[in-house]
């Protein structure tokens, strides 16, 4: 697998940290599914506008 570093602000590290301790998951878990899951959103959008 192909491990990525990304920099976060305090307060987005801290908002997926509480998510990952509330959801009972790694906060590395909790990030990749919400960065994964806006991939999916961003590439539909992508394919309506080029429908249109």
């Amino acid at each position: 697998m192909t491990s990525f570093t990304i920099l976060l602000d305090a307060a987005t590290a801290e908002l997926y940290r509480r998510i990952a301790a509330r959801a009972g998951l790694p906060a590395e878990q909790v990030l990749s599914d919400a960065l994964f899951q806006l991939a999916g959103q961003l590439s539909m959008e992508a394919l309506r506008r080029k429908e249109s």
